[in-house]
């Protein structure tokens, strides 16, 4: 079989899987959660991510990944300004047009958050105070 759906899940939310004694359909996979390097490894890999995280909205954007955001407020408006993200709340309806929607999306956003050169920036101008300070 293979996985359609991969869900890092809290310990938590487990519990309640198990309290209210829910059926995990065979297509979703629940693993443990994970640490940040393999959670981003997980989601440069996938085809979509549905997140409530606006550090995930962040990533998905960065990564070139389509993001569905569950909730109906982001403090990453500049995922839904390129068109990383999409933002549809909690209604079933909405998630499964959002995710329809997304998968359809051309990945041709550009990466608001800068272009990953900061480092070498910040080094420069570090090297360059040094060697004038001296």
């Amino acid at each position: 079989m293979r996985t359609a759906i991969i869900y890092p899940i809290h310990p938590r939310t487990m519990k309640k899987i198990e309290e209210f004694g829910l059926e995990i359909p065979e297509k979703i996979r629940l693993i443990e959660p994970l640490g940040f390097l393999e959670f981003l490894q997980l989601e440069a890999n996938a085809k979509l991510v549905l997140t409530d995280s606006g550090g995930v909205q962040e990533e998905t954007c960065i990564l070139k990944v389509p993001c569905v955001t569950l909730r109906g407020n982001t403090e990453r408006p500049e995922t839904l300004e390129v068109g990383s993200n999409v933002l549809v709340g909690t209604n079933q309806n909405k998630i499964l047009a959002g995710v329809k929607f997304m998968l359809s999306k051309k990945i041709n956003w550009n990466n608001p958050f800068g272009d990953g050169k900061a480092g070498n920036m910040i080094l420069k101008i570090l090297i360059t105070t040094e060697k004038h300070s001296n």
